[in-house]
C-alpha cells in the first residue's frame, strides 16, 4: 500500500498523493482503517419512539454493508445490533418492527431486545452452549439529543469527535428539530467520497463557484477552526441577512452567524441554520462514485429558504459540478500534488493530516 504524509506545516505541505484517490487497494483499505474505527451517523430516536420497537439499517450500504439494527427495549433503552442471526448468519430482522422479542425465522432462535441470546430449538445436546458468543453483537452507541452514532471499531471514544460540535451548540432545543423527509434528498456524485469532503472544508472556492452564498455571508470574515476529528466553519451572514437570534450563553454571542458548517471526520456534515439542521453524510460507491444524503430537520419552518440556508439544492449541484471536474484532473499523469492555501484551506489541510494518520495505523 501507498504510504501517505501530510506535514504538519501548511505553508510547506503538499497534498494527498492522486494514488489515495486512484488505487483500488487504498480505497478498499480505508473500510477497515478509516470507516470501521470512525463513528457513523445511524439515525434518530423516532424510528424507535416505543418499547418494542426494532429498525433494521445498513450501515454505509454499498461500502461497509454491515447488517445492524436498533432496538428498544422494555426498560426504554436503546441499542445498536448486529442484525445477523449468530447460528447460521441469515437476517434477523427485515422491517421495521414492534416486537417483545427477536426471532430468527430460518431456525427459530430467540434473542432478547438487547440482543442477548434466549432460546433455541433443538439444542438440547449441544454441549457448552449458549454462550456470549451466541448473543447479538452489540455495538456503541452515542446520542446527541435525538441523533444516534455508531462504529464497528472505534479507535477513539465518541466525544473527542463529537464534543466541541455539542459544547458549541449546547444551547440550542436540539429535541425540538423535526426530519422532513420531503425534504431530504439523495445526490449521486462522479467522485471519490475524500474529493468531496475537500471541497466541503474550504472556503476557497466560495467567491468563484457559490454567487448566491457568497450574497449573504460575508467571506472576509469567514473562519474555519480545528480540533482533534472535526472542525467548524463559521458563516457570518452580511448587513440585514438572517442570522442565529444568539443567547448569552453563546460562545459566539454577538456574532451575525449566518451558518454554522460542522465536520466530523471522515463523512459527515452537520449544517445548522436559523431554520434547522442538513445533514449530509457521503456514502463511499465506488473510487469514481459517492452518494450524498442530506437529512433535513427544521426548526423553524417560517424561516426555510432564507439566508444561507436556502438553494441548498443549488449549492448542492454547484459543488458537485466542480467535485466531478477535480475527479476526472486527478487521474492526469501531470498532477500529483497541489499546496494549501494558508489561510483558506485548514479544513483540508487538517483533513489530509487525519487520513494520513489513519492510513497508516496498524
Amino acid at each position: 500500500m501507498p504510504s501517505f504524509y501530510v506535514d504538519p506545516d501548511i505553508s510547506v505541505a503538499r497534498t494527498l498523493d492522486t494514488s489515495f484517490y486512484t488505487d483500488p487497494t487504498v480505497f478498499e483499505d480505508c473500510k477497515q482503517r478509516i470507516f470501521s474505527r470512525s463513528w457513523q451517523f445511524c439515525g434518530d430516536t423516532d424510528l424507535i419512539r416505543e418499547t418494542g420497537q426494532c429498525h433494521p439499517f445498513t450501515l454505509l450500504e454499498g461500502y461497509l454493508n454491515e447488517p445492524l439494527l436498533l432496538s428498544r427495549d422494555k426498560e426504554n433503552s436503546i441499542h445498536c445490533l448486529s442484525n445477523v442471526c449468530t447460528h447460521r448468519g441469515t437476517i434477523v430482522v427485515n422491517g421495521p418492527c414492534k416486537v417483545s422479542r427477536l426471532r430468527c425465522r430460518y431456525h427459530g432462535r430467540i434473542f432478547q431486545l438487547d440482543g442477548k441470546f434466549q432460546s433455541m430449538p433443538e439444542f438440547q445436546e449441544v454441549k457448552d452452549f449458549p454462550s456470549a458468543e451466541d448473543d447479538l453483537k452489540k455495538l456503541p452507541l452515542f446520542r446527541w439529543g435525538k441523533w444516534l452514532f455508531t462504529s464497528i471499531g472505534p479507535q477513539f471514544n465518541a466525544e473527542i469527535f463529537f464534543g466541541q460540535l455539542i459544547e458549541r451548540l449546547g444551547w440550542l432545543p436540539v429535541h425540538e428539530f423535526e426530519l422532513r423527509r420531503d425534504l431530504c434528498r439523495e445526490y449521486t456524485v462522479k467522485a471519490h467520497w475524500a474529493l468531496y469532503c475537500e471541497n466541503y472544508l474550504e472556503g476557497l472556492h466560495i467567491p468563484f463557484v457559490h454567487a448566491s452564498l457568497n450574497s449573504v455571508i460575508d467571506f472576509g470574515n469567514y473562519s474555519t477552526e480545528l480540533f482533534p476529528y472535526s472542525n467548524l466553519q463559521l458563516g457570518i451572514a452580511k448587513t440585514d441577512e438572517y442570522s442565529f437570534d444568539l443567547p448569552q450563553n453563546s460562545p459566539d454571542f454577538g456574532k451575525d452567524v449566518a451558518a454554522y458548517y460542522f465536520w466530523v471526520f471522515p463523512n459527515m456534515m452537520f449544517n445548522f441554520y436559523p431554520w434547522g439542521l442538513s445533514i449530509n453524510i457521503v456514502q463511499p460507491v465506488s473510487m469514481e462514485l459517492s452518494k450524498v444524503n442530506f437529512l433535513t430537520y427544521v426548526w423553524k419552518e417560517e424561516k426555510l429558504n432564507t439566508g444561507a440556508g436556502s438553494a441548498l439544492d443549488k449549492v448542492e449541484r454547484e459543488d458537485e459540478e466542480v467535485v466531478e471536474a477535480v475527479q476526472r484532473g486527478i487521474r492526469s499523469k501531470f498532477y500529483h500534488h497541489g499546496r494549501y492555501s494558508v489561510t483558506r484551506e485548514q479544513g483540508t489541510h487538517h483533513f489530509h493530516r487525519m487520513i494520513a494518520a489513519f492510513m497508516q495505523s496498524s
